[in-house]
């Protein structure tokens, strides 16, 4: 039987392959956050659901509309990077946002390519709406398998796209795609790299829904330990409390990842 085969517990239950994938799920109850902020995910990663058509820009914008309303804290409007209709279409909700003085804060989604991040420093240049770059890139061992990437790959990676996007103006949430599937070594030095290139912020992705709740607080206390290692970082915006700096003790964000039918 190939050694990645996952063999089977008494009753069936799967055993993960620890070479491949990381359980934080085994890691016991972790203390609960004081405050959750809500990162809504509908105009982006909601569009990429097989069930659902591409929306106008109309229904877009009663979207934004919507988030706004029932008190969404931030939204990603779009990624930039795949093609001159998305750059359209984020341009137009950012002046939306400006015009209408809504309250929710809007960040767009970058690969960790210089190509995907400067249309979003452009978008700001012309609209003057601050869009924080949430920057992303698989971490998990059975991901870095699948693509034929080391560690040090994804740390070179890192570097060069968060410090592009921070000489660019923009302010930085750093993305790991499939945390909670990801070694805690692995997380510290991605979490390490991105915060010395200027990244505010970071987002423990669920990627595949394979965390329990105790398991994502676990994988979310791994950053009170690249914290501690560096205090010289605690001049970080209030805002990248949500896992750098007070991760677990003051609040902690939310990604809603909504798949909306669009008529």
């Amino acid at each position: 039987m190939p050694a990645w085969v996952e063999r089977l517990r008494p009753g069936g239950c799967a055993v993960v392959n620890e070479g491949l994938i990381y359980d934080w799920n085994s890691n016991g109850d972790q203390p609960k956050p004081e405050r959750i902020i809500l990162l809504d995910e509908t105009l982006r990663d909601g569009l990429q659901s097989p069930s659902v058509r591409a929306p106008t820009i109309d229904q877009k914008l009663r979207i934004l509309h919507l988030l706004d309303r029932i008190g969404i804290d931030t939204a990603d409007i779009g990624l930039p990077g795949a093609g001159a209709h998305v750059v359209r279409d984020v341009e137009r909700l950012a002046t939306e946002i400006l015009e209408c003085r809504l309250k929710v804060q809007a960040n767009c989604a970058a690969r960790t390519l210089t190509a995907d991040i400067q249309p979003i420093a452009d978008i700001v240049q012309r609209t003057g709406l601050p869009i924080e770059c949430c920057c992303f890139i698989g971490s998990s061992p059975i991901r870095r398998y699948a693509e034929d990437w080391t560690v040090d790959y994804l740390q070179r990676c890192t570097e060069d796209a968060v410090g592009f996007a921070v000489r660019q103006g923009l302010t930085v949430m750093y993305v790991t795609e499939d945390t909670t599937r990801s070694d805690p070594d692995t997380l510290r030095r991605l979490f390490s790299t991105a915060i010395r290139a200027g990244a505010s912020r970071i987002c423990i992705a669920d990627t595949v829904g394979h965390a329990t709740p105790d398991g994502a607080r676990a994988a979310n206390a791994v950053s009170r330990s690249v914290s501690a290692l560096a205090p010289s970082w605690s001049d970080l915006r209030s805002a990248s409390s949500m896992i750098v700096r007070a991760a677990g003790r003051s609040r902690s964000d939310a990604r809603c990842r909504a798949s909306r039918h669009c008529a």
